[in-house]
């Protein structure tokens, strides 16, 4: 990857692109202004909704960005729809359950990519040229993604027991978790996002940074991508999805007119009793 580029690209440490059909392509606002990491003689990095910092340098976070956006937009989702589904409608239970395997499944390959593939690779290069303190943060990422396993699995058992006994405790049991898991979720994005991908603005070269993003290619399944595709891209403001894109080219763009519309009709399955906004 060049250190400067005309636009924005969608990078591939946390979004599988669908730039061909073996690489792998995989984002929620609040009212809190993002800050900014100044590196002016670089192109501007992505600012989304809810995102809580811009980390300016010459090695594209586009992709890192759109996950996050779609994390964020998701735990909302669900969020509105486990407190506003009716307990009978048995159809929508099990569509909410289904999608939140769908959900669980990313985000376990989004870390697992980056606890076997970027974390290394930063390590590498905060050894070379970090501090003691860089190198804190990010095993700090790691123990993050330990933290938050449980939780997911906790959330994925609350809405199995809604499917198989819908009743009031566990939908309320349900809330709390949701809850819960996106306090911890949200607040590792924040810490990734103003500490850790500035670090790597810092301190990774370009060969180690395209390292990475080859890497993690490789790493999301085939099968996932046509999901990931039309899951990143839904309620994507047209900021963020120009970049995808332009980024991951002609093939993405193809892709996800073929998954739009079946994305979509499931997507208004699962979340018809509740608010599918973009806003956490």
């Amino acid at each position: 990857m060049p250190t400067t580029r005309p636009a924005p690209t969608a990078s591939t440490a946390s979004t599988p692109t669908a730039a061909t059909t073996t690489a792998s392509t995989p984002t929620a606002s609040t009212t809190t202004a993002s800050t900014t990491t100044a590196a002016p003689e670089h192109r501007r990095q992505l600012d989304l909704p809810g995102q809580t910092h811009v980390a300016e340098g010459p090695h594209d976070h586009t992709g890192m960005y759109v996950m996050h956006h779609a994390f964020r937009r998701d735990l909302v989702a669900f969020a509105a729809a486990v407190r506003a589904t009716p307990l009978t409608a048995d159809d929508t239970w099990r569509a909410l359950a289904d999608r939140w395997h769908r959900f669980a499944t990313t985000l376990h390959h989004h870390h697992s990519a980056e606890d076997e593939h970027y974390w290394p690779v930063l390590l590498e290069a905060v050894e070379a040229r970090g501090t003691a303190t860089d190198l804190a943060e990010v095993h700090a990422m790691s123990e993050e993604h330990a933290d938050i396993d449980p939780l997911v699995t906790a959330c994925a058992g609350g809405f199995a027991a809604l499917v198989d006994h819908p009743c009031e405790p566990h939908r309320n049991a349900l809330d709390v978790r949701l809850t819960g898991l996106r306090e911890v979720l949200g607040e590792h994005l924040r810490h990734e996002e103003t500490v850790v991908l500035p670090l790597v603005q810092r301190v990774m070269t370009t060969e180690e940074f395209d390292r990475v993003e080859k890497a993690v290619a490789r790493a999301y399944p085939l099968r996932e991508v046509p999901f990931i595709v039309g899951w990143a891209m839904h309620g994507l403001p047209e900021e963020g999805r120009a970049a995808m894109f332009t980024g991951a080219g002609a093939p993405y763009r193809v892709l996800h007119a073929l998954v739009r519309r079946r994305f979509e009709r499931a997507e208004a399955l699962a979340f018809r009793h509740g608010d599918r906004g973009t806003r956490p």
